[in-house]
């Protein structure tokens, strides 16, 4: 087959989903425009850094394309009059940083290629709607009975994944979805063992798991078929979203917040959490649970992308569990992220910081005990329940369900041995980062305390008081060592009234006796 005849070797090792912080660190005049310059940041090392220089009309110009988010985005205001004075520079670069700030801390705007370009425009500078246009069209040429469609533009968060509708050319009506990736950091098969393994997924039969029509992988990306679903998913039901549009318009800011029925937490609930038991039997990693990655089939949620892992893509999650050190396991992650989507089927909406402190009213509150033994700090601190230990709770454990279909999915044992490895790599590596963020985390918090107004207080009264006790300490040694002097000088001359030669002066007693 000639899909992807010359592909680049290897995989993606850049992680899209570290987070970018950016500081402007100064402004520089020219004749006509202020530039900024500002120091980004990947994660929590000083020395992945770099400088890029912006003008104003640059963060106008990306605040424009970030308007289909529909968020209201604090950047200051243009002015023509006086935009080059001192001090309104400084203002503006205050403003300027604010803006920063909001972006890089969104969790889909800070993931969106729009900011990745802006803050990483070296890493970020290809087009990947061209890349996989031309590997999509290879597969055409050795696959003539598919046609595209449409693409479908920026319907996902993923940068290197992209979507096209597309049909079968004798079954016209029929639409079908296809996607199309980059291999990942995260990805630890065999170049054999990974196309063995997608290959696999087209025969996969289970009534939670969205079906495969076709999968096909090389060296360095993969393409996949399924039947396209005029519905969309689960977080299109949530949101009242048309699936066709693009990731920022659906889910940034929603018109109408509102969750969904108690039955349908449950129900969707159970089936989830009965596909997530099913996987791990199988020793099949996933740990990419989200609302967009579940697809509504009548009242049946059935899962998508599995290949995920398979690829080495890093998970929609992954700034969140990273954070925390007990979730160092892919079935730790799937049940972080089953709170996560039970979250936003209860209140219409994501939580706005994790862990959660506290919950608002639910339908249920066997609602907020899920939630409370997922997503709060103890929880996270101490350990969170396993997929079975969620199943026997009461939101879940009453639920029938009344799908007979009998899952099928056989899995070598050379292949089960090969996954299992790099289940272990791909943890191995979240331990890593953890880890430095860990230590990054502890180097703050005691740089921050040793900066705080009441620690330097404090150092200056210890300070005061170690000046005071060197002082007495000194003057007592002076003291001493004048003593001592005194005491030599006085025992070693001759006085008229002590010397050998002298009588001794007769006693008060001796005198009284003449």
């Amino acid at each position: 087959m000639a899909f992807m005849e010359k592909p680049p070797a290897g995989k993606v090792l850049l992680d899209d989903t570290v987070p970018l912080t950016a500081q402007i660190e100064a402004s520089q005049s020219l004749h006509s425009h202020t530039e900024y310059i500002i120091r980004v940041q990947r994660g929590v090392s000083a020395e992945n850094s770099w400088q890029i220089v912006r003008r104003y009309s640059d963060f106008d110009l990306l605040n424009n394309s970030l308007q289909i988010s529909s968020l209201s985005l604090p950047l200051p205001p243009k002015k023509l009059i006086g935009n080059m004075e001192r001090e309104f520079i400084a203002e503006r670069q205050k403003g300027l940083q604010a803006y920063l700030d909001v972006i890089t801390s969104h969790h889909l705007l800070s993931n969106c290629e729009l900011v990745k370009k802006f803050l990483d425009p070296n890493s970020y500078s290809v087009n990947y709607t061209e890349i996989a246009l031309q590997h999509v069209s290879m597969f055409f040429r050795s696959e003539p009975k598919w046609e595209v469609v449409e693409p479908l533009k920026d319907i996902g968060w993923r940068i290197r994944k992209k979507y096209f509708l597309m049909k079968v050319k004798n079954q016209p009506k029929e639409r079908l979805m296809l996607s199309w990736a980059d291999l990942g950091p995260d990805k630890y098969l065999s170049d054999k063992d990974l196309q063995y393994a997608v290959k696999l997924l087209s025969s996969c039969s289970h009534p939670y798991i969205y079906k495969v029509t076709f999968a096909t992988a090389s060296e360095s990306s993969a393409l996949f078929i399924r039947p396209f679903n005029e519905k969309g998913t689960l977080k299109d039901l949530i949101y009242k979203a048309r699936p066709k549009d693009p990731f920022l318009k659906k889910y940034c800011n929603p018109k109408k917040i509102q969750g969904l029925e108690l039955q349908q937490i449950k129900t969707y609930g159970r089936q989830i959490l009965e596909v997530l038991k099913f996987l791990h039997e199988k020793g099949f990693p996933y740990g990419h649970l989200h609302s967009a990655n579940v697809v509504l089939d009548g009242d049946t949620c059935k899962l998508l992308d599995l290949e995920n892992s398979l690829l080495g893509l890093p998970s929609f999650y992954r700034s969140y569990f990273s954070q925390f050190r007990k979730i160092n396991t892919l079935e730790g992650i799937d049940v972080h992220c089953f709170g996560h989507l039970l979250y936003e089927m209860t209140y219409g909406r994501p939580p706005d910081t994790i862990p959660v402190d506290s919950f608002p009213p639910a339908p249920s509150v066997s609602v907020v005990s899920v939630l409370e033994s997922i997503l709060t700090c103890e929880a996270m601190k101490n350990g969170m329940p396993t997929v079975s230990r969620l199943l026997q709770m009461p939101l879940f454990s009453d639920v029938l369900l009344t799908n007979s279909e009998k899952p099928q999915f056989k899995i070598p044992t050379k292949l089960k041995e090969a996954l299992k490895m790099s289940k272990e790599c791909i943890e191995k590596r979240l331990t890593e980062e953890q880890k430095l963020i860990h230590q990054h985390r502890r180097l703050t918090r005691a740089q921050s305390h040793h900066g705080s107004e009441e620690e330097k207080k404090k150092r200056k009264i210890l300070a005061r008081k170690k000046s005071k006790r060197s002082a007495y300490e000194s003057a007592e040694e002076h003291s001493a060592k004048y003593s001592n002097s005194n005491n030599s000088a006085g025992s070693g001359a001759s006085s008229p009234l002590t010397s050998p030669s002298s009588p001794t002066p007769p006693s008060t007693a001796e005198h009284a006796s003449f």
